[in-house]
């Protein structure tokens, strides 16, 4: 059973915009703490932002200000609003729920972003 599915990568030029989405079971949307982690070619994977069942965000300084989450309840599915994009934030982006133990047990499949100059 899929508990975590990600879409919404694509290709555009510097300064654009795009929109990730996570959709998750109810479960895990109402329960867990969520991220979306990012891994570019050759580069180890970060962090992008943590959201918290408390409803607090933590961003990463490298996207800070540019990039915004929001939600649809009704839909168990959390927006990654991408702005100002820069060509370094190209990388396969993740989303990650349940953190336990240090760890997030589920992942989505991830999906492409790719910011051409």
């Amino acid at each position: 059973q899929v508990q975590l599915v990600d879409s919404g990568g694509g290709s555009v030029q510097a300064g654009g915009s795009l929109k990730l989405s996570c959709t998750a079971s109810k479960y895990i949307f109402s329960r867990c703490t969520m991220a979306w982690y990012r891994q570019a070619p050759g580069k180890e994977r970060e962090l992008v932002l943590r959201f918290s069942t408390d409803g607090t965000t933590s961003y990463s300084e490298a996207v800070k200000g540019r990039f915004t989450i929001s939600q649809d309840n009704d839909e168990n599915t959390r927006y990654l609003q991408m702005n100002s994009l820069k060509t370094e934030d190209t990388a396969v982006y993740y989303c990650a729920a349940c953190l336990r133990g240090g760890a997030f047990d589920y992942w989505g499949q991830g999906t492409q972003v790719t910011v051409s100059s």
